[in-house]
């Protein structure tokens, strides 16, 4: 199996939804799971960790800092 390793906390459901197309797009296999323990409905929109494979870090990486990079200049 291979052993996947932290990429990023997400501050909410949100943006480790936009992580998430962004793997997605890139072919990147991942994992999220909450940041804080608990089964409250208050944490529901808790951080998130996102998990990739290690072997994919750099490039889940590249595809993370695309989601900020502007379309273009005006």
């Amino acid at each position: 199996m291979t052993r996947l390793v932290q990429l990023m906390v997400a501050g909410d459901v949100a943006e480790a939804e936009e992580v998430e197309a962004a793997l997605v797009a890139a072919g990147i296999a991942y994992e999220i799971e909450r940041a804080v323990e608990g089964t409250s409905a208050d944490v529901g929109d808790a951080p998130q960790r996102v998990l990739v494979p290690e072997s994919s870090l750099e490039a889940a990486l590249q595809a993370v800092e695309e989601l900020g990079e502007p379309d273009g200049l005006d």
